[in-house]
């Protein structure tokens, strides 16, 4: 029997980098992942193929809306829907086939198969009809998460489907019925609107993006509904029946009266649950919170002590970069080192376009909270760099302590936004004022002047606006 330092079940981005953490510490370690592809949902169901199809969609919605604007003739175009499924495919294989290599280069045994709890320190490796157990003295579970559903929506995966088979249809919908205002549901709508699909968007919260600042929900719709996706808050679903070719939802509106949207497919985009079905837990005496999540303490160590959690099983948000935050902090406990995560300062992104980022609180948080701040914002339509190419939606907001000047929100909306919040969790990181950020330099033309500007207007004293 093989005797492993850690074993990590689950390869997602989680559990893969506490994989390569560990080796790189000089731990002996083992991965389990049930499928033939490393890299878990996010890499092969969820971030990567989503993004592909993204940029894909992007590159024709600016063809056949904005190329003209900038004197290309582009007349013509066409969407080779096939074509695009076979990249995001291909980014996918590429990608999943970099983490092979990492596995490799880490001298990390990989396992493939279902891992589930025999004891507290040895795993059954089921794969197919054999099953191998090996002993490990630390057991870290990546598992992830899987899409969430209502109870009275039975998911066919043809016309009722989730963003797993959202990623690989063979058709575009004529018209694509969004249950569920969040990012998955907005980024997967927006592909197939941009694509020539009719898009209805039914989410039960009065606002979309619902736990995000209120000022980029409000920004992102309006943009969102001048690209053509139509919008329905405050309507709570009901039911949901399917014929051959067709789906009916019934809802009942703000005013609780019963409204129906027709469709010919339903994207069920209500959240994920953390996945455990089957693990065994109940072997390793791994106790579970009441919503079905892996109970852990600061260390991210369930009750059992050489056994811990990381990423969609335990609680907090559901990102990948959180995963791996967490995946790299436990390799480092076991390794008797003595790492930090301020999840404070864990950024989110919704991946339209415009994109949306945020870090640190809210202004409802902080107006909940009774905490006395200050608040600068800046549009990107006053930025050179958004009129030259385009990109003028959107605004930066920034919220620092009136007592102090400290940087304690970012919020924006518009482009590159993605990448632009690392700077406002740099300057959080490290405790910055308004001001600090405000006297430093930024290139010209940039999208990233828009932070500067905003942290000046934190003062009042921005430049372009």
């Amino acid at each position: 029997m093989s005797i492993y330092d850690v074993t990590i079940i689950g390869s997602g981005p989680g559990g893969y980098v506490a994989a390569i953490r560990c080796a790189q510490l000089g731990l002996k370690t083992a991965i389990i992942e049930k499928y033939n592809t490393l890299g878990g949902t996010c890499l092969n169901v969820g971030c990567i193929p989503s993004k592909a199809l993204l940029d894909s969609s992007h590159h024709y919605y600016d063809a056949t809306h904005h190329f003209e604007k900038h004197g290309i003739n582009a007349d013509g175009i066409k969407v080779n829907f096939k074509q695009m499924i076979d990249r995001k495919n291909e980014v996918v294989s590429q990608t999943c086939a970099g983490i092979d290599f990492l596995m490799k280069k880490n001298e990390i045994d990989v396992y493939t198969g279902f891992g589930s709890f025999k004891d507290a320190t040895h795993i059954n490796i089921t794969n197919k009809s054999k099953v191998t157990t090996i002993e490990s003295k630390n057991t870290i579970i990546a598992t992830g998460s899987k899409p969430s559903t209502l109870p009275f929506i039975k998911l066919d995966k043809k016309r009722v489907i989730t963003s797993t088979e959202a990623l690989s249809l063979k058709e575009i919908p004529k018209h694509l019925l969004v249950i569920g205002g969040g990012v998955i549901g907005l980024e997967l709508g927006q592909v197939y609107s941009r694509l020539g699909a009719q898009v209805s968007v039914i989410e039960y919260m009065p606002k979309i993006i619902p736990t995000m600042d209120g000022m980029l929900s409000k920004e992102l719709q309006k943009s969102l509904k001048k690209q053509g996706i139509k919008f329905y808050t405050s309507h709570k679903v009901t039911a949901v029946n399917t014929s051959e070719k067709e789906v009916t939802i019934t809802a009942d509106d703000k005013k609780g009266n019963p409204v129906e949207f027709k469709g010919d497919y339903c994207l069920v985009s209500v959240g994920r649950r953390p996945y455990t079905d089957k693990l065994g837990l109940e072997n390793a005496g791994v106790k579970l919170t009441d919503r079905g999540q892996i109970e852990t303490n600061d260390q991210l160590q369930t009750n059992i002590s050489n056994i811990y959690a990381i990423g969609d099983v335990v609680k907090g948000a559901m990102l990948a970069h959180k995963a791996s935050e967490e995946g790299e902090c436990v390799a480092e406990i076991i390794a008797g080192q003595k790492p930090h995560i301020d999840y404070n300062l864990i950024p989110g992104v919704v991946y339209t376009w415009p994109e949306v980022a945020a870090v640190g609180k809210t202004e409802e948080q902080l107006k909940e909270a009774g905490v006395n701040y200050k608040v600068g914002s800046f549009p990107m339509r006053a930025l050179g760099r958004a009129r030259a190419s385009m990109d003028i939606e959107g605004q930066i907001k920034v919220l620092a302590d009136a007592n102090t000047d400290e940087i304690i929100g970012m919020h924006m909306i518009g482009a590159r936004a993605a990448d632009m919040i690392a700077e406002a969790v740099i300057a959080m990181e490290f405790r910055a004022s308004s001001e600090d950020v405000a006297r430093s330099s930024h290139a010209h033309p940039t999208f990233t002047e828009a932070i500067k500007e905003a942290c000046m207007a934190v003062d009042g004293r921005a430049i372009h606006s």
